[in-house]
């Protein structure tokens, strides 16, 4: 239930921690990716004066898969910028979501970047925040977590990174853009945060572990919600695809944006 401490951190004057999610760079199709990711680094541009840190949590890539000597093809733009905030010495944070959880250790090695497949719980001054990109927690969805425990099964990527990347990642991305087609628009369907799985499973584990910021991804729906006794807030990132949409966290609190 996300209970142990990860990482503690002060949280300097005047800076902010920032939290984005669901760019799925790639997707629909290379102009429209392409017009997302300028706007993004843009963004990471804007608040890099006074950020203290960035969390991206989750799908960030429409599709994304390491092989041995090869990555998907494009997405310079981001891991042009994660580098530099790297060598700034601005730490990023990069969590898997449901559609990139094939990530390995490609932005550790060539970025420093911590990669986190789990929820995880983090320390800024004296707030605890619970985040992870919240795909397969809560109640339902049976069919998903079946298919995340078939994919991340190690034999099963050892024999997709036997397939040419050229065949593979094309597949793979293919299926990706379907899956989304199909289920894409119940991510904007939200009507009560407080049925959603990802709010319950938050919720149950809030009860047991308090934090007071629990903050995901998955659902595409900006949302913002207190828990029933005031002591925890539940935030929805939203995505880039749509609303643009990203949470800072300053010295007076979360802010849920735009």
């Amino acid at each position: 239930m996300v209970a142990r401490v990860d990482a503690e951190f002060e949280l300097p004057e005047g800076k902010s921690v920032f939290f984005a999610s669901d760019l799925h760079l790639g997707a629909p199709d290379a102009g429209a990716s392409a017009e997302r990711e300028r706007a993004f680094v843009a963004w990471m541009d804007s608040i890099k004066p006074r950020a203290a840190a960035l969390y991206l949590v989750g799908d960030v890539f429409d599709f994304w898969f390491e092989y041995r000597h090869a990555i998907p093809k494009g997405f310079a733009r981001i891991q042009g910028r994660l580098a530099d905030w790297s060598d700034s010495g601005i730490p990023v944070f990069l969590f898997t979501g449901n559609h990139d959880l094939w990530m390995r250790d490609y932005f550790t090695q060539e970025f420093g970047i911590q990669v986190f497949h789990e929820p995880i719980r983090h320390v800024w001054g004296n707030k605890h925040f619970v985040v992870g990109h919240g795909d397969g927690l809560g109640p339902g969805d049976t069919g998903y977590k079946l298919l995340k425990r078939v994919f991340t099964f190690p034999p099963f990527k050892t024999l997709f990174r036997w397939v040419h990347p050229d065949l593979g990642i094309a597949l793979a991305s293919w299926l990706s853009r379907g899956s989304r087609a199909r289920t894409g628009q119940e991510d904007y369907a939200m009507t009560d945060v407080t049925q959603e799985a990802i709010y319950l499973w938050a919720l149950d584990a809030h009860r047991a572990h308090p934090a007071d910021y629990w903050i995901f991804g998955h659902r595409h729906y900006p949302v913002k919600a207190e828990f029933p006794d005031g002591r925890g807030t539940y935030v929805n990132l939203g995505d880039w695809i749509k609303w643009r949409s990203w949470g800072e966290f300053a010295a007076e609190g979360v802010r849920l944006n735009p």
